[in-house]
């Protein structure tokens, strides 16, 4: 067995010698391969997984150089004379498939005068060019039965370009290269007619050496682009499938003797205090010798340098070597740095690494500078650790995406990215599925965030099975050299600190080659694999969608790697539940150091109906009936498309945020005196008054009674101290509940300014009071009726003579309707203004969520949807009590449930309305839980303003409440909408004691709770959000009513968020079948 296992390997590093890397350099002339031997059928490039690279430079870091290096320090590198941009305008032809592509495009003579123009980069399907496909995990191109690497030649989209351009006289003497940042999936590229070469990766660099086909004056690119090719079979990743030039085009020029990479591991000492530099630099010299000849040596100078902000040099080596024509030479320099400052996305510590290549006599010939971190990433005892501290990722996986232009991103929505990712507390992302925009890690160096760097490489569609290209050999060339061109390109940025070898593409050989590969390369960082579980290949536990159960049970075992969830809460619609309860179980255990949540933003496209409404458009949207699609599965954001952040973003802030407040101590013996114990939760940030602040508010029944801030401690990092607060004597002497609100702010900028001073880090809030009356909120089985109403003369009962169904009460300025048949109130008129639209009535259902989908919430519960609207009344009973009170009680039959639901309406003398509700299951234990237990009225139009005192003042509910504090908050019938992209329930509060509603002269009705409720206040109802299957209706497809539908709810159960296909609501936040009892009353405001 082990010999055969070796004779695979050895079989299979014997395909890499052969196939891969000749395949890099080799140049030819057709489109096809040659076959392979005689009489065998010639194979498409695009068709043949041997053939990924023609031509094309081997992969390098990511730089342009300057002619001499005090024009490179300080300049960006696109202000380099030897930079030029072709992004911009380009002749466009497209066709949708190969045989239709026109064969002599390139040719110089080609009238191209018919063509249209197209933005580069861009991708065709946003500009009218093909269908945007959304797809999760099938191949769009074939996805009932793929067959690698065989393309259907019927539908594979081409694009043509064409650009003529000029190259500056002083780049005569000089190499020069084109560059394409992206390209999707594969081009051929010809210059002035002639062919240079080929490229497959759509999300990696290719260059090709394009000196010997250029001209003086005009010159001619030509690039001929496919939609698909067998590289598309290791781009089966979770997003919009659309193509094009996606990147940055540009030309750059660089001396014949040139710097051609170089790799700088810029590490820290054993005791972390010291910057320890290990540089290689690799020189070529592209001359060649006269035919015949030796070449003439020539000398070299190449001074390597650090320089800080102050511009101090921390190091300076010169080294002087020979280079002959054809000749490449590596050189290596090592130093020390003393008391480096450290880099780490708390503090991104940078420096300047220049590189100056002079000749003999000192004569600058080329200089390059880029930005270096020093820092150390290790696993140690099974922890990772960063500059030897274990450090929490508190992530999130991120799509390129904008809503505009698809996979084209600016620097502006990069920067978006992260300013509101370090302002929630996000310290760290996923580059989910394939390296991004090399801009993105220069940013995300300056501004501090921790990168899993992921390779191109996703065969979802193949399985994990035997039918993985990971087992098979033929795929293992074009498998490393998509990892080899990340890690080559990525190799010197700091924030990179975890290689990832790609996602959901099973595991086998090729991956096994690819970790050798990566440790030999760069040992300085750690191998993450999801796929690899817990084979030997991946340094790092990373499942996904694990549960908290198994996170527990692998901790518990002490594991010597770490377990770090590559994807967890997913945030598909309205998600993220239980997100405390998951972090939790990480904080108690060293073994969990967090993970990445599914994910940034919403992959919605900007689109307009047919009334002209902007929506979200996603799978299904786009093209003739069976176009492939996946529906709204591309919408898990934490933000929408445009950057709009959705309330599961205000959970995130809070459950990640780097501060913890305890009540360390009760309220002192004089009423006024508290101790709070503050944490730090920061891996390398402390606390102290210089930077931070700590400022208070109490709060006495939702009301702000007094504020203050507070000298903020010295607390160093996973540390804790006390800090004693001074409360006003209200606390002591006053009546109801008393909470607590503390924030932590900076006294400075954060993140280069992207996170400004008097900005909230963290925050909590603490009940120092408990309430008079008990306000828990909590699921009750026993509450009553309260009898207690004020004895008041004057109501009256009156029947309707022409409606023998209807009855009135009336008081003082008060009449309120009773229907018998309908067994509800039907309306409630105060000073002759109407309050009801819609009477209120018994409600279980909600609208379902994405998750609830993926359950089958709308299948397992249909019977409490059908509940909600068929109701059977059974009595109907009338009678006047000693208190004064009117009591109206309706017996409904649920016979969808076999239940009963008896609601009795206590009308006191002043317009007080106490509604009680008793629920009896006949067979709770046949029953499945109930999406709600409440009441839903519509009110009338105009009473818009809204105000309450509970948990907000953004949505939350029953599992995801920890950000929504206790308070009084006002708002109005416009401000509760909450568009996600897909129609579903939203706009809950928990814990309400009180909600008013009224109209904006004052007029409306207060609902109270006995005990606290939930409730929602929307133009929508639960019917017009249910969705019949998933994706059905997008948000803006539900006309919003004139007017408020009011749900007063005991409970709603939990949105969830382990998942969207299977998990529900963890049973805490679940609503049991059994019998309950709960009562709320509504009353007007006067």
């Amino acid at each position: 067995m082990r010999m055969a296992i070796r004779k695979r390997i050895r079989n299979f590093r014997m395909v890499m010698l052969a196939m891969f890397l000749p395949v890099i350099f080799l140049v030819l002339s057709s489109d096809r391969l040659p076959a392979s031997s005689p009489g065998e059928e010639a194979v498409n490039d695009w068709e043949n997984p041997r053939v990924f690279a023609i031509n094309k430079e081997a992969p390098h870091a990511t730089f342009i150089p300057f002619p001499e290096l005090n024009r490179a320090l300080g300049s960006e590198p696109k202000k380099s004379p030897w930079y030029r941009s072709l992004n911009g305008r380009w002749k466009f032809n497209w066709v949708p498939k190969p045989a239709d592509r026109p064969l002599d495009f390139w040719h110089p003579d080609y009238d191209d005068s018919r063509w249209a123009e197209i933005e580069v980069p861009a991708n065709w399907e946003l500009n009218g060019y093909g269908i945007p496909i959304y797809v999760n995990s099938d191949y769009e191109f074939a996805p009932d039965n793929p067959q690698p690497p065989r393309i259907p030649h019927d539908n594979n989209p081409v694009g043509s370009y064409r650009l003529k351009f000029t190259i500056p006289e002083a780049w005569r003497d000089k190499e020069v290269f084109i560059h394409f940042g992206a390209v999707k999936s594969a081009f051929y590229l010809w210059v002035n007619g002639q062919k240079v070469g080929y490229s497959q990766d759509s999300k990696t660099p290719a260059e090709f050496r394009i000196t010997p086909f250029l001209k003086p004056g005009e010159n001619l690119l030509a690039i001929e682009v496919y939609r698909y090719s067998d590289g598309s079979y290791l781009e089966c990743q979770d997003f919009w499938r659309i193509s094009g030039i996606e990147r940055d085009v540009y030309l750059y020029a660089a001396p014949r003797t040139r710097i051609r990479d170089f790799f700088a591991r810029t590490l820290l000492d054993e005791q972390y205090r010291d910057g320890l530099l290990n540089l290689d630099v690799e020189v070529v010299d592209g001359n060649q010798a006269p035919a015949g000849r030796p070449g003439k040596l020539q000398v070299f100078n190449l001074t390597a340098s650090i320089i800080n902000d102050s511009g101090e040099k921390l190091f300076l080596e010169k080294k002087t070597f020979t280079l002959k024509p054809g000749e490449k030479k590596l050189l290596n320099y090592k130093g020390e740095i003393l008391n480096v400052k450290p880099w780490s996305a708390e503090r991104p510590n940078l420096y300047t690494l220049c590189l100056e290549l002079s000749g003999e006599r000192n004569y600058p010939v080329e200089a390059i500078t880029r930005k270096v971190g020093f820092r150390t990433v290790e696993i140690k005892n099974g922890q990772l650790l960063v500059n030897g501290r274990a450090v929490y990722f508190r992530g999130v996986n991120r799509h390129e995406h904008d809503p505009w232009t698809g996979h084209v991103i600016s620097e502006e929505s990069m920067v978006r990215d992260i300013q509101l990712m370090k302002q929630n507390n996000i310290n760290a992302v996923r580059t989910c599925h394939y390296p991004n925009d090399p801009r993105w890690y220069e940013l995300c160096d300056y501004y501090g965030i921790y990168l899993i760097d992921e390779a191109n490489i996703e065969s979802h569609g193949m399985g994990y099975g035997e039918k993985s290209l990971a087992k098979d050999p033929d795929w293992g060339p074009a498998h490393l050299d998509r990892i080899m061109r990340m890690v080559e390109r990525d190799k010197n940025h700091p924030s990179v600190v975890i290689w990832s070898m790609g996602n959901e593409a099973g595991n086998g050989i090729n991956f096994e080659e690819c970790y050798r590969w990566i440790k030999q390369r760069d040992p300085s960082r750690p191998i993450h694999y999801e796929r690899a579980q817990l084979e030997w290949n991946t340094d790092i536990y990373c499942p996904m969608y694990a549960r908290i159960e198994h996170l527990e049970k692998y901790a518990r075992t002490n594991p010597a790697r770490p377990l770090i969830l590559c994807e967890y809460a997913h945030s598909m619609g309205n998600s993220t539940g239980n997100l405390q309860d998951y972090w939790d179980t990480i904080e108690k255990y060293p073994a969990l150091q967090g993970g990445f949540i599914w994910d940034w933003v919403d992959q919605g496209f900007a689109k307009k109906n047919e009334k002209g409404e902007l929506f979200w458009a996603y799978g299904g949207d786009y093209g003739p009936p069976g176009t492939p699609s996946d529906s709204n599965f591309c919408c898990n954001g934490l933000v929408a498309p445009d950057r709009k952040p959705h309330p599961a973003l205000w959970e995130v802030k809070k459950v990640y945020q780097p501060a913890k407040f305890e009540l360390a101590t009760p309220v002192g013996p004089d009423g006024t005196e508290i101790n709070i114990r503050i944490t730090n939760k920061y891996d390398f940030l402390a606390f102290n008054p210089e930077d931070f602040q700590i400022r208070w508010k109490l709060l006495r029944n939702g009301k702000q009674v007094a504020e203050a801030s507070s000298t903020c401690p010295e607390v160093e990092p996973w540390k804790s101290t006390e800090l004693k607060i001074t409360l006003p004597e209200t606390v002591r002497d006053g009546e109801g509940e008393f909470f607590l609100n503390l924030e932590l702010l900076n006294r400075k900028d954060l993140a280069q300014g992207l996170v400004p001073a008097g900005h909230t880090i963290a925050s909590e809030q603490l009940k120092i009071k408990e309430s008079s009356r008990a306000l828990t909120g909590k699921l009750s089985t026993t509450t009553q009726i309260n009898k207690a109403t004020v004895k008041l003369p004057g109501l009256k009962i009156k029947e309707n003579k022409n409606n023998k169904n209807e009855f009135t009460v009336s008081g003082q300025d008060f009449v309120l309707t009773f229907n018998r048949a309908e067994g509800r109130l039907t309306s409630y008129k105060y000073k002759n203004f109407e309050f009801l639209k819609e009477g209120p009535f018994p409600l279980f259902w909600r609208a379902p969520t994405d998750n609830d989908f993926g359950n089958m919430m709308p299948q397992r519960l249909k019977a409490w949807r059908e509940a909600s609207l068929n109701r059977q009344v059974k009595a109907f009973q009338v009678s006047k009590e000693k208190s004064g009170r009117v009591v109206a009680r309706v017996e409904f039959f649920l016979p969808s449930v076999g239940a009963s639901h008896i609601v009795s309406y206590a009308v006191a003398p002043d317009g007080t309305v106490t509604v009680a509700n008793e629920f009896k299951p006949s067979n709770p234990d046949k029953l499945p839980e109930i999406p709600r237990l409440g009441m839903l009225l519509g009110l009338a139009e105009g009473l818009e303003e809204i105000e309450f005192y509970g948990r907000g003042p953004h949505e939350n509910y029953c599992d995801r409440k920890t950000s929504a504090y206790v308070g009084i908050y006002r708002t109005n019938k416009d401000e509760q909408v909450i568009p996600y992209v897909a129609a579903q329930e939203f706009g809950n509060r928990t814990d309400t004691r009180w909600l008013e509603v009224k109209s904006k002269g004052g007029l409306g009705l207060k609902f109270t709770g006995l005990p606290a409720f939930e409730f929602t206040a929307i133009p929508y109802t639960p019917e017009d959000l249910t969705q019949n299957r998933r994706g059905e209706k997008h948000f803006v497809d539900v006309p919003r009513r004139s007017h408020l539908y009011v749900t007063i709810d005991l409970a709603q159960m939990g949105v969830g968020g382990d998942d969207s296909w299977g998990a529900r609501p963890h049973p805490q936040y679940l609503i049991k079948p059994q019998a309950y009892s709960w009562s709320f009353s509504l009353e007007p405001i006067k």
